[in-house]
């Protein structure tokens, strides 16, 4: 078969593994460019090239890498990560393409830049500091009265999120940060501090096209408080469109898109309904992480990943459907156990009862038995992941509740 054309993908690894194959699906070859010589170590276990036709790495010059780019004659300049959010930028902008633009990159990757950058759009955000010193912090939080999230500028996957009451727990926070390296294996860059955002936490998956926008899909998640951290995520479930939640989540997740210039590609934002209404926790201007994408084609038949092919190769189509909303056909959940124990795993209790849940769909174990277990803090300690699916939702529900019931010390058998 023909190729139609080349796609480019910035920094694409691992979680994103699915984006590729669409594109070649569609009749593309891609061409991976990474944004930095070395991988990050979180990606280096799992880093393949499949799929791909050639892979460019960037060593600080950008006419050369814009020179090696070139001779494929792109078509479409994609994210590949949030790691590669700001340097597709700077490609797409550099080869005249589709593209977010460099003006706004900071406010889609830098935290504190992002929610101030809403805020001056006329978007309701959080109140926040971008902390400089330990005196500071401690009088913003005292001022402030109440729980603070204090987090690094950059990062992802639940990275470094500390929960404070007190504002000497905000500065052992920031001490922490301020020394340590994020998920990407860079040191923090800045520590941003703000208001605890009381309510549901909600994620919205969109696509966009020339700054007209698509919901893919929105997801409710579930929190518990365990290991010391007071919302740890433990599911997420899969929601229809047009609920109320999901009206006011879309209104609000284009208002969003909107202020922080996300007019190509896809958006994934995490959100909270609270008592004055949503408030954006984050916002990546890139597709979901942690297969959502993929579980959202099995709950609605078609993901972030279909509409991100249209929105780059095929935006006559993408137009076209773009007000159909997605349709839930199979409820699902995607539910992390979560581990509170440390040491060498010998294996795991009643997977015989999960094994025989009716809206099971499959079981992935990230610890393997041999392998060492530790508590469960962020997405990257959970031991194993249980995806449900079922055509009605409270037998998803009922599953849910189960497995949490399994889960805790009876699931996990040390040696």
């Amino acid at each position: 078969m023909s190729v139609k054309g080349h796609v480019v993908i910035v920094d694409a690894y691992h979680p994103t593994r699915r984006l590729a194959p669409e594109f070649v699906k569609a009749g593309y070859a891609c061409v991976r460019v990474q944004s930095t010589p070395e991988i990050p170590k979180v990606y280096r276990s799992t880093f393949s090239l499949d799929n791909y036709a050639a892979n460019i790495v960037h060593r600080g010059d950008l006419a050369e890498t814009v020179r090696a780019v070139s001779a494929y004659g792109p078509v479409a300049v994609v994210p590949g990560g949030e790691f590669g959010v700001e340097f597709a930028d700077v490609l797409s902008e550099a080869l005249s393409l589709p593209t977010n633009g460099t003006a706004l990159s900071p406010a889609r990757r830098d935290k504190y830049t992002m929610v101030e950058t809403i805020k001056r759009a006329g978007v309701p955000g959080s109140e926040q500091i971008l902390v400089s010193d330990e005196e500071q912090l401690r009088e913003w939080h005292t001022k402030l009265g109440r729980r603070v999230v204090v987090k690094p500028i950059r990062s992802t996957g639940g990275d470094g999120i500390h929960f404070c009451d007190t504002p000497d727990e905000s500065v052992a926070a920031y001490r922490a940060l301020a020394r340590a390296e994020n998920f990407f294996s860079v040191g923090n860059e800045g520590v941003v501090a703000q208001e605890y955002l009381v309510g549901g936490e909600y994620v919205v998956n969109t696509v966009s096209r020339d700054g007209e926008h698509h919901v893919t899909d929105i997801w409710k998640t579930t929190r518990i408080t365990a290991n010391g951290v007071l919302d740890l995520c433990d599911s997420v479930h899969l929601l229809t469109r047009r609920s109320p939640e999901g009206e006011v989540l879309g209104r609000y997740a284009y208002d969003v898109l909107d202020a922080l210039g996300i007019r190509h590609g896809p958006g994934h934002l995490e959100i909270k309904l609270t008592p004055d209404g949503p408030r954006l926790v984050e916002a990546g201007a890139r597709i979901a992480g942690g297969d959502i994408p993929f579980y959202a084609s099995l709950g609605t038949g078609s993901s972030q990943i279909d509409w991100t092919v249209d929105a780059y190769v095929a935006p006559e189509r993408f137009h076209e459907r773009r007000a159909e909303d997605y349709v839930v056909r199979q409820h699902f959940a995607s539910v992390a156990m979560i581990s509170p124990k440390s040491g060498t795993l010998k294996g795991f209790r009643n997977l015989d009862v999960i094994e025989k849940l009716e809206s099971l769909h499959e079981i992935r174990t990230l610890v393997a038995p041999g392998g060492e277990i530790r508590p469960t803090v962020d997405d990257l300690t959970y031991p194993m992941i249980v995806n449900l699916r079922h055509e009605v939702a409270e037998v998803v529900l009922r599953d849910y509740g189960t497995l949490r019931f399994l889960d805790g010390e009876g699931l996990y058998e040390l040696s």
